[in-house]
């Protein structure tokens, strides 16, 4: 059954969800410039970043308990403690919009603006290198299972992945028009979603793709979630609906999240809940499975 919770004013619109180790749910609010804490069972406060047109877009969760929060409106990535919500705000540039804790610890980012992949250290120095080739898009990133980061390039249809010296290597996939956005890891593969195609994406690092068809091809996959057992959850923009795939690809569930929901981000808590941020107003969870 799934329960949804009203999140934010109206308009607000809830983009990306992240949960803590505790099941503590953190929100992007990305049309009034705010990010919600959500705990189990309770209420969402909300966080004002300081800047309505700031575009809180992504998060990502520090091992310190921190969510870290890109501001693509405003180029700025901020920093909320995870226990009384005091905020650092850095200057990075590049127009923010993936983020995610690399392998080395730091805080690693997109940035669309830029066409570059960031970095933010402990000491706020920030470090962008470009992405070779055009105007590739890099859109959303992760830490990968080995070793390195790895992102999507939206517009020219590839994985990136750069390693701890800023090197990067792109990885093509064979359709020209998947338009790859969501990416995670989980044990020794990458899951993505290709949004211009209607699949999803597994890659193990070193071995060969696999791509599997979503049973609608215009379903618009957007972000994507490790299951902790193999599988993936993949939001379904374009359908308002949100699917589960097991690690051979096989749709196993598919949840119909009403029409006009705009599901966007998707995490899965400690507990194996999901939760789904839509756009529309509302944080999605649905319970463990079994």
């Amino acid at each position: 059954m799934l329960t949804r919770i009203a999140v934010g004013e109206p308009g607000a619109g809830p983009y990306a969800v992240a949960v803590d180790a505790a099941g503590v749910a953190w929100i992007t609010l990305v049309h009034s410039g705010e990010v919600a804490r959500l705990p189990p069972g309770g209420e969402p406060s909300v966080y004002d970043l300081g800047n309505p047109a700031s575009r809180p877009s992504l998060l990502a969760l520090g091992p310190d308990g921190a969510v870290w929060i890109t501001r693509g409106g405003d180029d700025r990535i901020d920093r909320v403690d995870g226990v009384d919500g005091t905020r650092r705000s850095f200057a990075v540039g590049g127009g923010p919009y993936g983020i995610a804790i690399g392998p080395d610890g730091a805080v690693w980012f997109t940035a669309i603006g830029a066409d570059a992949v960031g970095r933010l250290g402990s000491d706020g120095e920030v470090a962008l290198t470009p992405v070779p080739g055009d105007s590739g898009m890099p859109a959303m990133i992760t830490a990968g299972p080995d070793g390195a980061t790895w992102f999507t390039l939206n517009r020219v249809a590839a994985l990136g992945r750069i390693d701890a010296a800023g090197e990067i290597t792109l990885r093509p996939l064979p359709d020209p028009a998947c338009g790859p956005v969501g990416i995670t890891a989980d044990g020794d593969a990458l899951w993505f979603a290709e949004i211009g195609a209607g699949r999803v994406g597994r890659l193990v690092p070193g071995e060969p793709l696999q791509e599997f068809d979503l049973p609608d091809r215009a379903a618009r996959p957007h972000a994507v979630a490790a299951d902790g057992t193999g599988g993936c959850w993949v939001t379904l923009w374009a359908a308002s609906a949100l699917a589960h795939l097991d690690e051979r690809g096989t749709v196993t569930a598919l949840h119909d999240l009403g029409e006009g929901a705009e599901p966007h981000g998707v995490a899965v808590a400690p507990d194996g809940a999901v939760l789904v941020a839509l756009e529309s107003g509302h944080v999605v969870t649905l319970p463990p499975r079994g």
